[in-house]
């Protein structure tokens, strides 16, 4: 199974039609959260399933505002990450996905990207395509299972699209948008 994965859209869902021609062979879309009618609209015009969850821009949400699925390699679980305090830690992601009997963890919320593999859990954050706070051009991920395998990639806008740019830190950047000491 192939699965094209996003997540804080706002609204904004140009670069997801810039980047679908390049795809190929995608078998489901997870959107994980900030605009749950972003997947909707995107299911009605890509003609892909779209598995996805509200996030705290969403509003009317709970701690079990997430889904868990199944693949040929085990459960996976999606949430937005904003009740699990993603943007501090990611015990509490841990946790749920172990509740859960899950394999893997989609999440968003921090527009930052992220793939890390402790005790055994895959943790994916595909960052934000539209409004990333990584001082990148916007990113997305690519989930690859099988059987026998699980392969999760970020991949960045501005290098699928032609510029080879690297992202940048953007520290400072966040410092003064993100800080309650300023």
């Amino acid at each position: 199974m192939k699965i094209l994965v996003i997540s804080d859209t706002h609204g904004k869902l140009n670069k997801i039609r810039d980047i679908w021609p390049k795809l190929t062979d995608i078998n489901l879309i997870i959107h994980a959260g900030d605009f749950i009618s972003d997947g909707n609209k995107l299911e009605r015009e890509l003609k892909v399933p779209v598995l996805a969850v509200k996030g705290n821009c969403d509003g009317g949400y709970s701690r079990n505002d997430f889904k868990t699925f199944d693949t040929e390699y085990g459960k996976i679980m999606i949430t937005h990450g904003h009740m699990e305090n993603v943007k501090y830690q990611l015990n509490t992601l841990m946790y749920k996905a172990m509740e859960n009997q899950c394999k893997a963890v989609v999440f968003g919320h921090t527009h930052k990207a992220l793939i890390e593999h402790e005790q055994g859990i895959y943790l994916i954050n595909p960052g934000s395509l539209t409004l990333p706070r990584d001082g990148s051009s916007g990113s997305y991920a690519i989930i690859r299972t099988s059987k026998d395998s699980f392969d999760a990639s970020i991949v960045y806008y501005s290098t699928i699209m032609g510029n080879k740019k690297p992202p940048q830190a953007g520290f400072i950047r966040n410092l003064l948008n993100y800080s309650d000491r300023f």
